[in-house]
């Protein structure tokens, strides 16, 4: 999806404009990938435009930098206000956000420790991840032939920029293959994420997530899904899960915060339950479309305004 460009994006403290965001070809972050980034959302709400979950996501942020030990020169509350200014300038009133605590100009090598630290926040209108009509009926799902880090090898609870070259190998297999996303198993076997979002299958009426031993990231917007379906009264945990479990699932859908909600629709050309989204699914997606917005009472506190 091509990017719409917006004013300003927000680095180290000022806004430049758009065209003006730029770094050195000899970035370390460029070279290396040693960064952290995050994906938020903004919605409209009645009081205007709300981040959702917004220190959620910078405090995940600044525990990715911690694993990498990378010292953002930055605090975690000096990034949510940053993040909320950025929406305002731009006068958007929904879009998606981008921090990225990055690797600078200065030190070549494999040593990162001695470069400088940079930090940027941009902003921009962008639709549903997966399509709109992958949230209405449902996405084709395929099992990767890459496996998802061994945790001693990569972090997985780290969001780290060069890690989603994992990623990217995944869902360039599945769309080659001609479906819409792959799934990632452990090194162990057991279902561990989708390229970019968490996993949830419904079997004997339980609702079911990969824990982060499975090499899962730990998903704000899992958590928002889990939250939900508990208020709803579902029975939901983490709990290892076998591709064949994908295969003979009720349900199964996917969380992020770029897809938001999306019903699985088939696993390797089987269908999920009878291919249709479930019930459970539906009702999950509907609270959720809902709380982001500002709609549901019980969940006005995920909503952050940016004044």
């Amino acid at each position: 999806m091509p990017l719409t460009k917006t004013e300003k994006i927000w680095m180290d403290g000022e806004f430049v404009d758009w065209d003006d965001a730029r770094i050195h070809i000899l970035t370390h972050t460029l070279h290396y990938g040693c960064g952290v980034f995050e994906g938020i959302r903004a919605y409209p709400t009645d009081e205007g435009p709300a981040v959702f979950r917004l220190t959620d996501h910078i405090r995940r942020l600044f525990d990715s930098a911690k694993i990498f030990m990378i010292d953002v020169p930055f605090s975690p509350e000096e990034i949510v206000e940053a993040t909320k200014a950025t929406v305002r300038v731009n006068g958007l009133a929904e879009c998606y956000i981008r921090p990225i605590v990055y690797l600078g100009y200065g030190e070549m090598g494999l040593n990162p420790l001695p470069c400088p630290v940079n930090v940027s926040i941009a902003v921009w209108p962008w639709g549903a991840y997966l399509g709109d009509d992958g949230i209405a009926n449902g996405v084709r799902m395929k099992i990767s032939s890459w496996q998802r880090h061994d945790p001693n090898a990569m972090p997985p609870a780290a969001k780290g920029t060069g890690m989603y070259i994992n990623s990217s190998m995944a869902k360039i297999e599945a769309l080659k293959a001609g479906y819409d996303e792959a799934i990632l198993l452990s090194p162990q076997g057991y279902v561990s994420e989708c390229t970019g979002e968490n996993l949830f299958v419904v079997k004997g009426g339980r609702i079911i997530t990969p824990p982060l031993s499975a090499g899962a990231l730990e998903g704000i917007t899992q958590d928002s899904a889990m939250t939900i379906a508990r208020d709803l009264g579902f029975d939901v945990e983490f709990g290892h899960i076998l591709r064949s479990d994908l295969y003979t699932a009720e349900e199964a859908f996917l969380t992020g915060t770029a897809a938001e909600v999306v019903p699985i629709a088939s696993v390797d050309d089987r269908p999920v339950g009878n291919g249709e989204p479930g019930t459970i699914t539906r009702r999950v997606q509907e609270v959720y479309h809902g709380a982001v917005r500002g709609k549901v009472d019980k969940y006005k506190d995920w909503v952050e305004h940016v004044g």
